[in-house]
């Protein structure tokens, strides 16, 4: 709910003019009423609509800052006509009457610009654009038509005291955490520029092998094409600019030239995604980076922890060596102490902790302990295979006659039952307490589907009771409970419930609880005193990533709990944004792109309920030849080939180019 003057945002009008600011009716949406918590903002424009917060804004202004800000952005596009011609023709049509010289004519030669630009445009924001300046008309026509009677400027035309701050965004774009420019490194597919395609993709997101494999694409969810029939195959197609670098041994597409040193340093703690991600744009910066990794390999737990046939390590090396390219200084074998970060704030400008989540949680089971023979955590399982299998680092895992017994419903729990399968054990069962829908929303479509080709079987509604052992305690059984959805009282959510009589019991040989994991936090001096969540990670003000320390940042699994790795990317590329403005001018802050950011976020982008017309729709959605089961199911083969060129092209050209453009007036 948002406090607002006037309002016709999302078709809902909001009309306060004849009220007093106390009674005033408030907008269903999360309006950005303030730009900052200094700031409060006068007015938001977008495609949706328009809603004032003050009622002295100069409307006939703002319609021409926002068709100005169009004609920025479609001079720079110029794929149609009429949204290239339509914007400079509004813009000036708007600018003459603003500055006092319009006639009558040229408002209705602003609807028709506005509706030809809304008809015939190739893309949403030439079709978008229009739609808040044809309201703004509507609802304000006699302050258009008083400039155009009495031959005066508006009254803030020649005013420099208003600013006012602009956002280029789509669905898809606000729904990604990392906030990577989709429609332009899918159009850039298209037209066969994978070298520009990768350049996109890394403006924001330096890990495109490894996110062009293994990311969960919430960005898919929030696709526009749903809405017409299947939502563009997104990740699949960033792949495609990251595979070409390397398989054509091209020199590294960075977004940007490095920028001059600028004598500043920082220390990294962790070489995960975050670990990475926070180097890769300090780097850029001209900021030295010292990244220290616990363990003998770089990479964190995506590299000991994703399977090789799900992403080969050797590229996710490639996103490794695009930050070695860099500059930046890895040090590895080294687990950091309280006493070391100590010296660190010594030695260092800044400290970016960027550690994971690698303590595994427990089931809460009767009998439940570590000592157990067959008792294995999800981490150190998937460490032992992984450094064995990536690197030939320990002891093999053979599990020939075994039946495995893992609980959970995440990625980390597909990694473990998919790894059993190639381990060669006899049964692979997964354990979890909710449905197949919900464990398909918690990791992907092909993740669910892939386990169950290759022998996984999954029991839902479920939960380990007690966990029997011999007398050496060695695991032997489980009792295993089952439960049903009941709906909740007076219509509420619906509850698992235990069915009486229902339990059963599952002879193993090895329990791996892959449920969720912790943050191993012991690094922390005590003496710092920072500030921690609930859930036992380091607490940051969630905007800026900086601690309750003055210069400590933290990013990724260690404040935020298990994530994905684009989430980490998405918090580590803004935590990195900041702490070059901190080291450069002492101040945690947002610039206007991350402030629009999060206004843009919580106003939510996508609209699941829209009505897509204009577009032709049942174009089939490109699907990439997969490795058959029984030439992946004993080895640690790469399963999805990805797209061909000509596969590529055609997944590229079903998108929508669904750009809008918001702007806020302060």
């Amino acid at each position: 709910m948002s406090k607002v003057y006037f309002s016709t945002w999302q078709d809902e009008l909001v009309d306060n003019r004849d009220k007093p600011s106390s009674s005033w009716q408030e907008a269903s949406f999360k309006l950005p009423e303030n730009y900052n918590p200094n700031t409060p903002s006068k007015a938001f424009i977008g495609w949706n609509g328009f809603a004032l917060f003050d009622a002295e804004v100069d409307v006939v202004r703002l319609a021409t800052e926002y068709a100005a800000q169009y004609q920025i952005y479609s001079e720079a596009c110029g794929r149609c006509a009429p949204g290239r011609w339509g914007g400079k023709i509004l813009y000036d049509l708007l600018d003459k009457i603003a500055r006092g010289e319009g006639e009558l004519s040229d408002l209705e030669s602003l609807k028709e610009t506005a509706s030809t630009m809304t008809n015939t445009s190739k893309c949403e924001i030439g079709k978008t654009v229009p739609v808040p300046i044809l309201n703004l008309i509507e609802y304000f026509e006699d302050d258009f038509s008083a400039l155009i009677e009495d031959k005066k400027p508006s009254k803030d035309y020649n005013q420099k005291d208003n600013e006012y701050f602009t956002k280029v965004t789509a669905p898809c774009m606000d729904m990604c955490p990392a906030h990577v420019d989709i429609p332009a490194y899918i159009e850039e597919v298209k037209d066969l520029r994978l070298d520009d395609s990768l350049k996109s993709t890394r403006e924001t997101m330096p890990l495109a092998h490894s996110c062009g494999r293994v990311c969960p694409h919430p960005c898919e969810d929030a696709c526009r094409r749903t809405n017409l029939d299947e939502p563009i195959s997104i990740m699949e197609l960033k792949r495609v600019g990251a595979d070409y670098e390397d398989t054509h041994s091209l020199n590294w597409f960075h977004p940007t030239e490095p920028k001059p040193k600028i004598g500043k340093k920082v220390a990294i703690i962790g070489s995960g995604p975050a670990g990475l991600t926070g180097a890769y744009y300090l780097a850029i910066d001209g900021v030295d980076c010292d990244v220290y990794e616990e363990l003998p390999v770089l990479g964190g737990e995506v590299a000991i922890g994703v399977p090789e046939y799900r992403m080969p390590i050797g590229k996710y090396n490639q996103d490794i060596d695009l930050v070695k390219s860099l500059g930046v200084n890895f040090i590895v074998n080294t687990k950091v102490t309280a006493d070391m970060m100590v010296q660190f704030e010594k030695d260092y400008d800044a400290i970016l902790i960027a550690t994971g989540t690698r303590i595994s949680k427990k089931i809460r089971a009767n009998n439940e302990r570590p000592e157990i023979n067959g008792y294995w955590p999800a981490i150190p399982f998937l460490d032992q295979i992984n450094l064995h299998d990536k690197y030939g680092i320990g002891e093999s895992v053979d599990l020939t006659e075994k039946t495995i017994v893992c609980v959970g419903g995440g990625f980390t729990s597909m990694d473990v039952v998919r790894c059993a399968i190639r381990a060669k054990a006899k049964r692979v069962v997964m354990l979890y307490r909710r449905d197949d829908k919900t464990i398909i929303n918690n990791t992907s479509y092909e993740e669910y589907h892939e386990a169950l080709e290759e022998g996984v079987e999954f029991i839902f509604q479920t939960a380990i009771e007690d966990i029997i052992t011999d007398k050496s305690d060695n695991l032997k059984q489980l009792k295993v409970n089952k439960f049903e959805l009941v709906q909740g009282k007076d219509g509420g959510r619906p509850q698992l419930q235990k069915i009486d009589g229902a339990d059963f019991f599952i002879d193993a040989d090895y329990l791996i609880p892959a449920v969720s994991q912790d943050a191993d936090l012991s690094h922390l001096p005590k003496e710092w005193e920072i500030n921690q969540t609930s859930w036992r990670t380091i607490k940051t003000d969630g905007t800026t990533y900086m601690t309750n320390r003055d210069g400590i940042f933290a990013a990724g699994d260690c404040e935020y709990g298990p994530m994905t790795i684009v989430n980490a990317v998405g918090q580590a590329k803004r935590a990195a944004s900041v702490m070059t403005r901190y080291l450069t001018t002492g101040s945690a802050s947002l610039n206007n792109n991350e402030i629009m950011e999060d206004h843009l976020r919580k106003l939510r982008v996508y609209d699941k309920n829209e009505k897509v017309t204009g577009w032709l729709p049942g174009l089939k959605r490109q699907v990439s030849e997969k490795l058959s089961v029984e030439k992946r199911i004993d080895n640690d083969r790469e399963v999805n080939f990805g797209f061909t060129q000509q596969e590529a092209i055609v997944e590229a050209q079903r998108c929508m180019r669904c750009y809008y453009i918001a702007m806020v007036a302060v």
